[in-house]
């Protein structure tokens, strides 16, 4: 191997008076050059353009790989097939798994059966889920996490590099004005004219070449110190041109950003499609065998996120909010006889009134605000309205009144 002796001895002594630079600054025994303002106020908007694109970065990973052992993983088998220069293949989504799981467990259930039948429905959606999940990943990875990750990896390494090299640039020029200043002191010291009834003539002589000796000293540190300050601007320059580059990545972000909106809001609006066709199916193919049990879930949804403030006409008491509107009244009287409904086995719940309510006729049933009533349905009933009892009494009343315990 060829070792280049003396650049490996200058590098050493370049490193070593840097160093001792360093030291002597943070000791405050060393003066420092001080970058000019406008360089300082774009290497601090750089770094906290590093430190938070490096963590929206790091939690979009999470937010689009929530498992930390799968993330693991999938960045090793990444790596390998990078590494082997072979196409990533796409991996199966969790809810795609889910509802591979439901149609095999349909096969061994009998696909004929309710439950067997019902799973295959509900499998073929999650399927479906999962199609569109893979399709969100596949676009946010491209369209945002890739550009943050090339500005993480690529453009931010090298304004870390030009920057390291422009602190070294700093360090060279502060050494030399430390030496250029150590020179001048030593070039007047020995210029000094000396007494030369107490110096004898040699040593006169001696002086007078001590003095010519810094003061070639001083010329050599002069030049060493113009050399220093040129290939530092330079250095500075660079440096600058590289930070204003960042308006630019904030800009090229915020385009990513936008895309990153759109897929997930188109991302979510498959699912909700989805989602309401497997209601709609569900609901016409378990109608007479569930009869109200999608209709059930919305209202008491609604109902345990609060009611809004609507005005009614009645003045609300002091310490509650505005009462709900009454809901229509599908069902008159004599259609549903509340003293031929029976409770259901199961399905009772417990129930909060939330505010008072005067029954409109003989088939609802008057409620003080905060008192507990059962309440349950019953086949064909409207779904704004359940049956409700409270010891004997017994009657309809409004869901929005009420907030459903268990």
């Amino acid at each position: 191997m060829d070792f280049n002796v003396k650049k490996l001895a200058s590098d050493a002594g370049v490193f070593f008076t840097r160093a001792v630079q360093y030291t002597e600054e943070k000791l405050g025994q060393a003066e420092k050059t001080e970058l000019d303002a406008h360089l300082e106020n774009l290497i601090a908007r750089a770094d906290c353009t590093k430190n938070w694109t490096e963590k929206i970065f790091r939690q979009t990973e999470v937010l689009l790989q929530p498992n930390p052992i799968d993330q693991t993983g999938a960045r090793i088998e990444e790596f390998f097939y990078e590494k082997l220069d072979k196409k990533i293949p796409s991996r199966i989504t969790n809810a795609e798994l889910l509802g591979q799981y439901m149609q095999d467990a349909a096969k061994d259930f009998g696909p004929g059966s309710p439950y067997g039948s019902t799973l295959i429905t509900v499998g073929e959606y999650q399927k479906r889920l999962g199609g569109s999940e893979r399709e969100f990943l596949q676009t946010s990875a491209i369209n945002f996490l890739t550009p943050l990750r090339n500005f993480l990896e690529g453009d931010w390494k090298t304004i870390s590099r030009e920057r390291r090299l422009l602190e070294n640039r700093r360090l060279d020029l502060d050494v030399c004005k430390a030496r250029l200043k150590k020179a001048k002191l030593a070039e007047a010291k020995a210029a000094a004219a000396p007494d030369f009834q107490e110096t004898r003539p040699r040593n006169y002589v001696l002086s007078a070449s001590a003095s010519a000796l810094w003061s070639e000293e001083v010329d050599k540190a002069e030049h060493e110190l113009r050399v220093a300050q040129t290939e530092f601007d330079r250095q500075a320059e660079v440096t600058r041109l590289l930070l204003e580059g960042i308006s630019s990545t904030h800009v090229n972000h915020l385009r990513c950003l936008h895309e990153f909106v759109e897929a997930q809001a188109a991302y979510y609006a498959q699912c909700h499609r989805h989602m309401q066709d497997l209601q709609k199916e569900l609901s016409s193919a378990n109608g007479d065998t569930f009869p109200n049990a999608f209709a059930v879930n919305a209202s008491t949804s609604g109902v345990s996120a609060g009611p809004s403030p609507l005005s009614t006409g009645t003045q609300p008491g002091p310490s509650s909010p505005s009462r709900p509107p009454n809901p229509p009244n599908a069902l008159e009287s004599n259609t549903l006889k509340i003293e031929e409904v029976k409770p259901p086995a199961t399905g009772t719940r417990k129930a909060k009134v939330l505010y008072d309510y005067d029954a409109a006729d003989t088939s609802e049933l008057s409620l003080l605000a905060d008192e507990l009533i059962t309440v349950y349905t019953v086949p064909g009933m409207d779904p704004d309205w359940l049956i409700g009892e409270r010891g004997n009494q017994k009657g309809k009343v409004p869901v929005t009144y009420l907030e459903l315990l268990s």
